[in-house]
């Protein structure tokens, strides 16, 4: 019994201890359970009120029944999701150590701060970690690696800063990982290669720098890579080309190289976003293959090279995005394949040819953008097909013709932009049937006909832009059914009528834009009842009656013009108290009253403009409280009094225009304080002295103080206004001497003193006026002589009559053209101007300027003493004897000496020329023409110059005198910086010559010639070359008197210096022109750039060197000379020439194969220049433009006026 009772006993005892282990273990997980709620409390109580409201449901110690929270069997938390809750707190009180078997945590799309607590890295058993779009900033925590069951990490949309934690290569299991749109510093961690289970990697917008790790190529299951919008650099690693993506993304970072031909390996890709990425070179042609693509983005690029036509097979692309990528050649017809295309956009390209018409195959396309291109051609009438097409923008090409009416077929579209093409004809009626348009923006065209009453219908249309057209007719009274237009711009075409009083519909409108029109009548009361409105321009038009009266009646309106109109009456109250305005421009009407108080203080006022009318009063020193003021212009108005001192608190006031009033008073001292670059008081009745603080106005472009009553002496610190331009001191009282200070203005290019008291002779540093070309003198009593012109090349209008001046003109351009009423009343100049005496030789050598061009030629003292007196007679006989028989006189050239030298730029004599070119021996040769040989020389004072030989004939006749007196008398009227300069010349019967600059790189021709120097020679030069010779041309034909035309333009005549400035030389065959009669002449010029009417005429006008300047701008453009397109050309029918004329893409195709294909900008002035060339190649002299329109055109970028 003693034995058995034991285990009687503890048989009996069994079922108690299995009792309370039950017991213990309820107890410690009942424990357990009360501190994860207890855990989860302290958290919401931590967060703000509105958080705390949203988990109400977080109370007692259930947690499975809470918002958001999960429990797993043993009613221990597992789940915590609490996504897009409206949180607001921070991580800190949440205790994740008493939350050990937790297997998800989302707290997405909330709004948390504050770091992520390290204490994370005790959930053990995480499997899910998703803190996404929240306001978390600081670090990643290291103890993230901590978290060894991790499979999906998403932490982006944060504020995180610091490094990518290394210890991130630790989770392996990890298939994805989004830390994306954050602010990290330093690169991707070197050994992410680890996380071999990976197949998302997505860390966009988050500063990553430095390169792609090479160990990425581990991860041979990764289906999603995207790294965009960082700073990555380098080579991406080869393998990434060959792993099996789905989505692909390396845009907007800085890689190095193309896209390589394992390209092809990507057979899964469906997404592929090459955008900015920094790769280039051409794009695969094998790009094709990827059959899955539905997204590709290669926009905002530097890749070359054409569209590849195997792209129609990508049929399952549904969004195409080429647009600034550098793309050139013409757009594949294969495109209309991609059937299933919803966005194609290749805007900002340099594509040319025309639009194929198969786009209209395109059905669900819903954006269609090939704007900023150079397509030409018709817009296909296919488009009408493209029903579901929303956005349509075919702007800044060069698309010709009407618009199609199966434009009105697209009724899905909300915006069209056409603009800036060369459309024409009528807006089609058709397009009053799209009722979802929101823009219509067709501006810069050339349509006409009217604006149909149909356009009431686009009741949603917001903005209206048909500006720069040439429409006619009245504005529509149906434009006041579109009630939801902000925006309307009619100006720039020929509208007449009147504003249609309906306009008063249109109570959102901020932008009216009527000016430029040929509109008139009053206008409407109803303009003043359009509350949102912000800008009003009716310049230039007919207007009549006054002014709207409550034009700023909603308080908004910031620019309103209504100059050159004929409006009466004073300015409204409405305008003259409305704080919003910036800009008013009211000049040039017939608007009158007291202006003295009209205008309130108003405090955004930047720019008004009253001139030209006929307000009275005086000017109020209220006008030195708009303290935002930069331009006052009140001219030619009826004003007296003074100019308020007051005005001085306009502290940003750059021009004042005050002339042709009536004030009166000194100029301000305190005027000197402003930062005027504009300041015109000329034509009133101010007195006293210019004030000596005039020189702190360091900003000074234009003075005008002329026609005043101005006195004492001219301040010599106006010599401290180093950026003026223009001074204008005329018609005052002023007295003494011209300060020598002046000399300092190296700028100035134009000066008027006349009309004054000034005495004296003109100080020496007025030779230091380089820029000068306008200057006026006259009716003063300056005396002396005038060789402190000398040097003053670029003076081209001068007047000192009425002075006291003598000795002979200055040998200038100025004094050349120079006429009788200019020089006329001194004391005694001389020169070769009809009306004064031509100076004697003795006068001549006397003075300084003489000295300076008088020949010096070494000979034996003993002779030099007996022949002083005759000095240029022994000149002329040593060196340059010629026949006195009066056949001979006839025929030589009218100049006082035999030998004679016009020398700009240094002394040069006969025996120099001989000596550097050693008898004109072939070492020296670079060059020889018809008409004689160039040499180079190498003057005794380093100068290098170019001396043209003429051919001579067995009896040492010239082969050509004509020709040689010809190019003299042109070389010697004109002067201009890209015509060749003569320095001198020599008629002698043993040599006769020209000496002129030398420039270092030759002929157009010969760098053409050449592959090294056309390679050179690249598309920023070409396109300056050709804007040059225009440049020259314009000048010879159109600032000379007579004009004169070259006759023989050709790229043998057309030199470089070595800047590749041009210089247009070989004037041989220059003729110039009666202007009172017909000129005829024989053929001369070069085959193949002479104008082909001189086949059947020899009647020569200006409009035969414009047929060879567009020969000459092909030849540079295409590296050859033109002959086979311009006889294409010319040989065109009448039905075909213009389509010929027009088609930019087979002359863009010939464009020089040497040089890379023109990109923009210079693309842009390249097309231009092919354009203009092609209208100076018209058949029909009348149709071609003149050099001046050419010139123009060049300068404006844009060949519009020659279409």
């Amino acid at each position: 019994m003693v034995f058995i009772f034991p285990t009687l006993l503890s048989m009996k005892l069994q079922p108690l201890l299995l009792l309370l282990v039950m017991y213990f273990c309820a107890f410690a997980a009942s424990s357990e359970i009360a501190s994860e709620a207890n855990a989860l409390l302290k958290w919401k109580s931590s967060l703000d009120n509105q958080s705390r409201a949203s988990l109400s449901s977080w109370s007692g110690n259930n947690p499975s029944i809470w918002l958001g929270i999960a429990c797993d069997e043993f009613n221990s938390v597992s789940n915590i999701n609490l996504t897009n809750v409206g949180l607001r707190g921070t991580l800190q009180s949440l205790n994740f150590s008493l939350l050990p078997n937790i297997l998800t945590l989302n707290m997405s799309h909330n709004s948390l701060n504050g770091t992520i607590p390290p204490q994370i890295g005790s959930l053990s058993n995480l499997n899910t970690l998703d803190l996404s779009t929240n306001n978390l900033f600081g670090s990643i925590p290291n103890t993230i690696g901590n978290l060894s069951k991790l499979l999906f990490l998403n932490l982006s949309d944060n504020d995180l800063s610091g490094t990518i934690p290394s210890e991130i290569v630790h989770l392996v299991g990890l298939h994805t990982l989004r830390i994306g749109d954050n602010n990290f510093t330093g690169s991707l961690p070197q050994e992410i290669g680890r996380l071999m289970n990976l197949r998302i990697l997505d860390i966009p917008r988050s500063n990553i720098s430095g390169t792609i790790p090479i160990s990425i190529e581990k991860l041979s299951i990764l289906s999603h890579l995207d790294v965009e919008s960082n700073n990555l650099s380098g080579n991406i690693p080869l393998r990434i080309w060959h792993m099996n993506l789905k989505h692909l993304s390396f845009a907007g970072n800085n890689f190095n190289g193309s896209i390589p031909e394992e390209i092809v390996n990507l057979r899964s890709i469906e997404t592929l976003w090459l955008w900015k990425s920094g790769l280039s070179g051409s794009i695969p042609k094998e790009i094709w293959m990827l059959r899955n693509l539905t997204w590709l983005d290669m926009s905002q690029s530097s890749f070359s090279g054409s569209i590849p036509r195997d792209i129609g097979k990508l049929r399952n692309l549904k969004i195409l995005r080429m647009s600034k990528s550098g793309l050139s050649g013409s757009m594949p017809e294969e495109i209309g394949k991609l059937v299933n295309l919803q966005i194609l956009d290749l805007g900002n390209n340099n594509l040319y040819g025309f639009i194929p018409p198969q786009i209209g195959f395109l059905k669900q396309l819903g954006t269609l953008d090939l704007s900023d291109n150079f397509l030409s051609g018709e817009i296909p009438s296919t488009i009408g097909n493209l029903s579901n097409l929303y956005y349509l923008y075919f702007y800044h090409n060069s698309l010709y013709g009407s618009i199609p009416d199966g434009v009105g077929n697209l009724h899905s579209l909300s915006t069209i932009q056409l603009s800036g093409n060369s459309l024409s004809g009528a807006i089609p009626a058709s397009i009053g049937n799209l009722i979802n348009l929101d823009s219509m923006l067709l501006h810069e065209n050339k349509l006409s006909g009217s604006i149909a009453s149909i356009i009431g219908n686009l009741s949603k249309l917001s903005v209206l832009s048909l500006y720069s057209n040439e429409l006619t007719g009245p504005i529509p009274a149906s434009i006041g059914n579109l009630v939801n237009l902000k925006t309307i711009y009619l100006d720039g075409n020929k509208l007449t009528g009147s504003i249609p009083s309906t306009i008063r519909n249109l109570s959102n409108v901020r932008k009216l834009t009527f000016f430029g029109n040929e509109l008139g009548g009053k206008i409407p009361i109803e303009m003043s009842m359009l509350p949102a409105l912000e800008n009003l321009q009716l310049a230039d038009n007919n207007f009549i009656g006054h002014l709207p009266q409550n034009i700023c009646i909603g308080g908004t309106l910031k620019n309103f013009s209504a100059d050159n109109n004929n409006f009466i009456g004073p300015i409204p109250v409405s305008l003259t108290n409305c704080s919003s305005l910036i800009r008013v421009r009211l000049q040039k009407n017939q608007l009158t009253g007291d202006i003295t108080d009209a205008f309130g203080v108003l405090p955004n006022l930047d720019y008004i403009e009253l001139s030209d009318n006929n307000f009275y009063g005086q000017l109020s020193p209220n006008w030195g409280k708009f303290r935002s003021l930069t331009s006052l212009m009140i001219s030619n108005n009826n004003l007296s009094g003074v100019i308020p001192p007051e005005l001085a608190g306009a502290t940003k006031l750059q021009r004042l225009h005050l002339s042709s009033n009536h004030l009166t008073g000194n100029i301000p001292h305190d005027l000197c304080n402003l930062p005027l670059f504009d300041l015109s008081l000329d034509n009133n009745n101010l007195t006293g002295n210019v004030p000596k603080e005039i020189a702190s106005m360091q900003k000074l472009q234009i003075l005008k103080l002329g026609s005043n009553k101005l006195s004492g002496l001219i301040p010599k610190q106006l010599g401290n206004l180093l950026n003026l331009l223009n001074m204008s001191l005329s018609q005052n009282n002023f007295q003494g001497n011209i300060p020598s200070e002046l000399g300092k203005l190296k700028i100035l290019t134009s000066l008027d003193l006349g009309g004054n008291s000034l005495r004296g002779a003109i100080p020496s540093m007025f030779g230091e006026l380089k820029s000068l070309e306008t200057l006026n003198l006259s009716h003063n009593n300056l005396s002396g002589n005038l060789s402190s012109f000398d040097d003053m090349t670029s003076l081209t209008s001068i007047d000192i009559s009425y002075n006291q001046f003598e000795g002979p003109l200055p040998n200038i351009l100025a004094f050349h053209n120079a006429k009788i009423e200019a020089l006329r009343n001194n004391k005694g100049l001389c020169g070769n101007v009809t009306g004064l005496e031509p100076c004697s030789t003795s006068s001549g050598k006397s003075h300084n300027h003489m000295r300076k061009k008088v020949m010096i030629v070494i000979l034996p003292l003993t002779l030099g003493i007996l022949i002083l007196a005759l000095f240029a007679f022994g000149v002329s006989y040593h060196l340059c004897q010629t026949s006195t028989n009066k056949e001979d006189q006839a025929t030589s050239i009218q100049t006082p000496n035999i030998f004679a030298i016009w020398s700009f730029d240094g002394k040069m004599v006969f025996e120099n020329i001989i000596e550097a070119t050693e008898d004109f021996d072939d070492k020296h040769l670079i060059g020889v023409g018809g008409q004689g040989c160039v040499y180079k020389a190498v003057l005794p004072t380093g100068q290098v110059v170019a001396v043209k030989k003429l051919h001579s004939v067995p009896n040492g006749e010239m082969l050509n005198l004509k020709a040689f007196t010809c190019e003299i008398q042109a070389l010697t009227e004109i002067r201009h910086r890209n015509i060749v300069k003569l320095y001198g010349f020599c008629s002698h019967s043993q040599f006769s010559f020209l000496v002129c600059e030398f420039l270092e790189n030759g002929s157009v021709e010969k760098t053409l010639k050449d592959d090294g120097q056309a390679m050179a020679f690249d598309w920023y030069k070409r396109v300056n070359v050709v804007k040059d010779v225009a440049n020259a041309l314009c000048y010879m034909h159109h600032e000379c008197s007579p004009r004169i035309v070259h006759r023989d333009i050709s790229s043998k005549n057309v030199l470089l210096d070595s800047e590749y400035v041009a210089h247009v030389s070989d004037f041989g065959t220059a003729k110039f022109l009666n202007p009172d009669s017909s000129n005829w002449t024989s053929f001369v010029g070069t085959f193949g750039y002479a104008a082909p009417e001189l086949a059947y005429t020899m009647e020569v006008n200006e409009k035969c060197d414009v047929y060879s300047f567009g020969v000459l701008a092909w030849e540079i453009l295409f590296g050859k000379h033109p002959g086979d397109v311009i006889s294409s050309l010319l040989g065109s029918s009448p039905s075909t020439l213009e389509a010929s004329r027009l088609d930019h893409m087979a002359l863009m195709d010939k464009l020089d194969q040497r040089l890379p294909h023109p990109t923009k900008p210079i693309g842009k002035e390249v097309a231009s220049i092919a354009k203009i060339a092609m209208a100076c190649l018209t058949e029909s002299p009348r149709s071609r433009p003149t050099m001046e329109q050419v010139a123009n055109e060049l300068v404006m970028g844009s060949s519009s006026s020659m279409d």
